[in-house]
């Protein structure tokens, strides 16, 4: 088994026992939701599936590639809001 490096640095996840919290939501979603379908061992091992593809999936891409897609294809949502011109007088349909 490889060693866990512990984060030193701010901008790190947040670690939840050996894994990041990233990695270790899919596991718990299909853990808990295995149990609801009373499914336990099946949950549990589709969130082990899952959550190890995902960490492959994240240490062979460049930081922040999972956001970049996920805008392109439109399901991040935008961080900014618009205002309306102040200066406007008139809103024309």
């Amino acid at each position: 088994m490889d060693p866990v490096s512990i984060p030193v640095e701010i901008d790190t996840p947040q670690q939840v026992l050996l894994w990041s919290v990233d990695e270790f939501a899919p596991f718990m979603l299909f853990l808990v939701l295995g149990n609801f379908l009373n499914h336990f061992f099946l949950g549990l091992g589709v969130g082990w599936v899952v959550s190890h593809l995902y960490r492959r999936f994240k240490n062979t891409r460049p930081d922040g590639y999972l956001l970049h897609l996920l805008y392109w294809v439109g399901l991040l949502p935008l961080v900014g809001r618009t205002m309306v011109n102040p200066y406007q007088r008139e809103y024309t349909p």
